[in-house]
């Protein structure tokens, strides 16, 4: 009889009265059938189920309660921060890709209506050829005469007019030569020019940084397309985005409470406060679904983020209620006038060098 076993997975020696590996975990009998295949994935599906209610439920009637558990060592009971963030914020974006593709058809016809410069027949220039054509036309005019029953005197008035000189605004002597480069650049578009040709036309100079060269090449990318897709690619680079902006707030949250506790700990509050906001409006998403919910409830659910936030504070980091609601008003004016508005000029420019 074998004095060891031999552990598929990870190859250590173990005796053979174990069920499972004591240096992998895996079990040690290698019956792998498709009943067990799929018992084994049904088992840690609802595994996974019972842990996501029982932490959605403590972090959406108890601010700060299951950051406050979780950090304090409780942390089998419920979804590990990270993994309830991504499982939450992948339902969000979900959601919020059905109204994507709507907003992104109306950004590109109305970025195409403005290209679309109106151009009055009277400001067109008039060739020889247009010239000979009015010539015809009032010979024709005087040829029938008595058939359209029309008098000299009409017949002058409308050669008058005819013959009046055609003139065009010259933009490009006042220094606004955009629709002549935009003239220039349908041109050169439409004959497949070289993009080196067409940078030239938009103004770039040939001695463009690569930032410079980069910018015109997106530019040129945006033109063409008549900006469709600009709004994917922005809803595409937020969830980066929301990665970059939790350490921030967690930054807030190590400098208005120092002592108390590590960065970490800052991460896993960060975590299951945004994972809350992304919650609440996943849940607005689904309700606008169904309802046209009133824009002054949406307004009362943005400000209850305030209110969640102060009670959370209270009960994670401890203290005074004056004191929590104090800093959390002064973390909310932070990150909304400052650190809010540069993220999202970030997300702008990234989308834009991105498209």
């Amino acid at each position: 009889m074998a004095t060891t076993q031999q552990c598929k997975n990870c190859e250590n020696l173990f005796d053979p009265s174990f069920d499972y590996c004591p240096y992998c975990g895996q079990e040690s009998a290698d019956n792998l059938t498709f009943g067990v295949l799929f018992s084994k994935t049904i088992s840690d599906y609802f595994s996974i189920d019972a842990r996501f209610f029982r932490s959605f439920g403590t972090l959406m009637l108890k601010p700060g309660v299951l950051a406050r558990r979780f950090v304090d060592g409780k942390r089998l009971k419920y979804l590990h921060p990270a993994q309830f963030y991504l499982f939450v914020s992948v339902i969000f974006f979900f959601l919020f890709s059905f109204n994507i593709r709507k907003a992104d058809n109306e950004v590109a016809r109305a970025f195409e209506k403005t290209l679309d410069n109106e151009i009055s027949i009277d400001s067109l220039p008039r060739t020889q050829k247009d010239s000979l054509n009015l010539i015809k036309a009032k010979e024709l005019l005087k040829k029938n005469q008595k058939v359209i029953g029309m008098s000299e005197e009409d017949i002058e008035a409308i050669d008058s007019v005819m013959s009046a000189p055609q003139t065009i605004p010259d933009f490009e002597n006042d220094g606004l030569d955009f629709g002549s480069k935009q003239k220039v650049l349908d041109s050169l578009i439409a004959i497949g020019a070289p993009n080196e040709a067409k940078y030239e036309a938009m103004g770039m100079k040939e001695d463009a940084s690569g930032l410079n060269r980069r910018i015109y090449v997106q530019l040129l990318k945006l033109y063409e397309k008549k900006g469709g897709g600009i709004v994917q690619t922005f809803y595409d680079t937020i969830p980066l985005a929301m990665f970059l902006l939790m350490p921030l707030f967690a930054v807030l949250l190590k400098i208005f409470y120092w002592k108390r506790g590590n960065f970490a700990h800052h991460m896993v509050f960060s975590f299951y406060f945004f994972t809350f906001i992304f919650t609440v409006y996943s849940l607005l998403l689904v309700a606008n679904k169904i309802v046209d919910v009133p824009l002054w409830i949406q307004i009362m659910i943005n400000l209850s983020f305030t209110i969640y936030l102060f009670i959370a504070l209270r009960n994670f980091y401890g203290g005074s209620w004056f004191a929590s609601i104090l800093k959390s008003q002064v973390m909310t004016f932070i990150y909304m006038l400052f650190i809010l508005p540069l993220a999202l000029m970030g997300i702008v420019f990234m989308a834009f060098m991105m498209y």
